[in-house]
């Protein structure tokens, strides 16, 4: 069987034992925490929302601790999946949650969610720009996850109906719940396994980097929960759990995941690729600003608004493959969308800051 074959297996073998132990350890986790007695405000802040990033989290930690065992690429891989999968969840969870239902928005998220995220996200792109996350930068992460906590659980008792509702169908008995939560603890680390495994033969055997199969296969497959999650929500009208869905799971991806793999790389830190900070981390950053101006267009996200975020992971899918396979092509193709593709975007989110400028005086 040839290695590419073999890689490709693992791949999809690990994405969906991923699935799989993310729905388990959600489950059980939450069993767990209604059985101790834990506030139901800070279940849906922290054990739910944590649940459809668990792939996340343990891709990007087995990949650090391999990183300190002197695997070559590893520190690429964690650091990439996370920023692979916030591009992701924005321009195709978003995007296709979108397409399919227009996505009503709170203002909630255009004052406070969607600027928090933006700043972390800069904040970020900052620390990495020296080349190396460091465990002090892990470690100011880390405390900013508290400090969002505390204001999160304020804000949601002060607006119970904004709080994440938890009900008495996901209590379990004690021995089922930490059957759960043990079963998606093992299946999230073996697919995690495999995934990191699969994703490192295939660089090898393609001849790409593993940043590159971190910012697209591994993070498209982690991000699998996040988009099973908001699609069905957009399709059953619950447009608030949709958007929710993607702003939290990029918070938590930079705030708790990359801070515990920073923590946990040690006195060497957390490489990063060049790459990536000059062309993937302010990517990251300008589709968290592009937010924005498509929250405030009527206080609805439109099929068109979906469309064109789709359209833009197009475009970034096809740079990549042509960093990657075909590199005299890059050129033209940078060319073609510096001139056609940017500017036709540029008018769709020109236009949605003129009619929310518009409907202001209405407000």
């Amino acid at each position: 069987m040839s290695s590419s074959l073999v890689s490709g297996v693992q791949i999809v073998l690990g994405i969906a034992l991923l699935f799989a132990g993310g729905e388990l350890f959600v489950a059980g986790s939450v069993a767990l925490s209604l059985l101790l007695g834990i506030p139901q405000i800070v279940i849906g802040l922290t054990v739910v929302s944590l649940g459809t990033s668990a792939p996340e989290l343990f891709v990007s930690l087995i990949s650090t601790v391999q990183g300190n065992l002197g695997s070559a690429g590893a520190d690429n891989l964690a650091v990439s999946n996370i920023v692979g999968s916030n591009i992701f969840n924005v321009l195709v969870v978003l995007g296709l949650s979108a397409v399919i239902v227009p996505l009503r928005v709170r203002s909630r998220l255009v004052r406070r969610d969607v600027p928090l995220l933006l700043g972390v996200s800069m904040a970020v792109w900052g620390m990495a720009s020296t080349g190396r996350l460091t465990w002090q930068a892990g470690t100011a992460l880390l405390l900013a996850t508290l400090m969002n906590l505390v204001w999160e659980m304020r804000t949601a008792r002060e607006n119970p109906d904004e709080g994440n509702e938890i009900n008495g169908g996901d209590a379990s008995p004690a021995p089922v719940a930490a059957v759960k939560l043990a079963a998606g603890l093992a299946l999230l680390v073996g697919g995690s396994q495999l995934l990191v495994a699969g994703a490192t033969t295939a660089a090898l055997a393609f001849g790409v980097s593993t940043t590159v199969i971190g910012l697209t296969v591994v993070a498209a497959g982690t991000s699998m929960p996040e988009l099973v999650t908001s699609v069905v929500a957009a399709y059953r009208g619950k447009a608030d759990l949709a958007i929710g869905n993607v702003i939290g799971s990029n918070l938590l991806n930079q705030l708790v995941i990359l801070g515990i793999c920073a923590v946990v790389s040690g006195p060497r830190g957390l490489e990063v690729d060049a790459v990536m900070i000059q062309r993937d981390l302010p990517i990251m950053v300008l589709t968290t600003l592009a937010c924005l101006p498509i929250f405030w267009s009527h206080g609805v996200i439109s099929r068109l608004e979906g469309g064109v975020l789709l359209l833009l992971y197009g475009v970034y899918l096809v740079e990549q493959l042509l960093l990657s396979t075909a590199p005299s092509l890059l050129g033209d193709f940078r060319l073609i969308t510096l001139l056609v593709v940017v500017p036709a975007v540029l008018v769709v989110l020109a236009w949605q800051v003129i009619a929310w400028r518009q409907r202001r005086p209405e407000a």
